[in-house]
């Protein structure tokens, strides 16, 4: 799970793995095509094993010699491969349980044809192929039900990581997390003085576990920093159909759509601009005051506000976990206090118009 990476950081990153002195259980080496049915094997196995050892990711690299990992190149071309009039990556999503994030990258090293499959952890359950669950003992694929111990250990595993704390996206430098995340919005909602370095205001994300420490002076976004403070979900592959929608019903039986709006922005710094949006879709009064006449909104902004937390928090937090809240509890605290995020249950809102019309907010 990370963000797009562009052509420069795959191959280094290719070359990275090749050093590595032999498979791995989260790394596999392929010099020529497989059989569908195998790639999706290895699906299942490397997303299993790279939760098991706390990876993020695991890989399968087509275009590499078993012995000596030399790049020698692959006729292998993902793009091009279709399993009966079905295109590969569709054929094997469809057929994972539950759905994983991976990618195909085909790349060119020297005037060598390489493929990168990069394969995001498995979260919550054993990912299956075909309704058959895979781990990697070693450098060999098998099937976990022959290996109970490390079935045990995975769900261990699930037990003790929330999705709050998951990586949304690793071992990027300072100036990139502070590209991607709005982070004066952070500490203009905890009313916060803003740090004057870079390295003082990187601490302090650190210590709300917005960002983690990451191998060779980087740094990794959690799940919790994107999804609150991400400057575009759409940078956050794993998270991007996660954004807020606001959807305008005729009627109160979400049978007609009126219009819709899906939002860009984490949830937090996002907060305030999905307020007046809402508020410009519901009906107003014109009031006359002493001299001058003004719009005043049927519905209070406080009602609204009680509202749409309680929907996204639903939404956001996984039900097994023990963190039940959007911010860290520091922040929560602090944020109760003004939008009131302890509401319990939904609100949808009818106007008195002819034309009735019902506003919910999805997350």
């Amino acid at each position: 799970m990370t963000v797009d990476r562009n052509a420069e950081y795959l191959i280094g990153l290719f070359h990275e793995l090749c050093k590595q002195p032999r498979e791995t259980e989260w790394i596999e080496f392929k010099r020529n095509k497989e059989k569908p049915e195998q790639i999706g094997e290895y699906l299942s196995a490397l997303a299993n094993s790279a939760a098991l050892l706390g990876k993020v990711n695991a890989y399968l690299l087509w275009g590499v010699e078993d012995d000596g990992h030399a790049i020698v190149g692959t006729e292998f071309c993902p793009s091009r491969t279709k399993v009966g009039n079905e295109e590969l990556e569709n054929w094997l999503l469809r057929l994972l349980k539950p759905k994983i994030n991976f990618r195909f990258y085909e790349l060119i090293i020297g005037d060598q044809p390489v493929v990168l499959l990069e394969i995001g952890a498995a979260f919550r359950h054993p990912v299956q192929f075909r309704n058959q669950e895979f781990i990697r003992v070693g450098s060999y694929k098998k099937k976990l039900k022959d290996h109970p111990e490390k079935e045990r250990e995975l769900w261990r595993v699930f037990d003790q990581t929330p999705f709050e704390s998951q990586i949304a996206a690793e071992n990027i430098p300072a100036e990139e997390v502070l590209r991607l995340l709005d982070y004066p919005a952070y500490f203009d909602l905890l009313e916060l003085p803003l740090p004057e370095t870079r390295d003082a205001i990187l601490a302090t994300l650190q210590a709300d576990e917005i960002i983690a420490s990451g191998m060779g002076g980087k740094w990794d976004i959690t799940n919790l920093g994107a999804i609150l403070f991400a400057k575009k979900l759409e940078d956050f592959r794993n998270l991007r159909r996660k954004a807020v929608r606001v959807v305008v019903y005729k009627g109160a039986h979400r049978v007609e759509t009126l219009r819709e709006k899906s939002g860009t922005k984490g949830y937090a710094c996002g907060f305030e601009g999905l307020i007046g949006f809402v508020l410009n879709l519901l009906p107003s009064n014109e009031v006359i005051g002493q001299a001058l006449r003004k719009e005043v909104p049927m519905f209070p902004e406080l009602a609204i506000r009680r509202c749409q937390p309680w929907r996204a928090k639903r939404r956001l937090v996984d039900p097994s976990s023990r963190e039940a809240a959007l911010f860290s509890r520091r922040a929560l605290r602090q944020r109760e206090n003004k939008v009131g995020l302890r509401t319990r249950r939904p609100v949808i809102w009818e106007s008195s118009t002819e034309q009735q019309r019902a506003c919910e907010v999805v997350a």
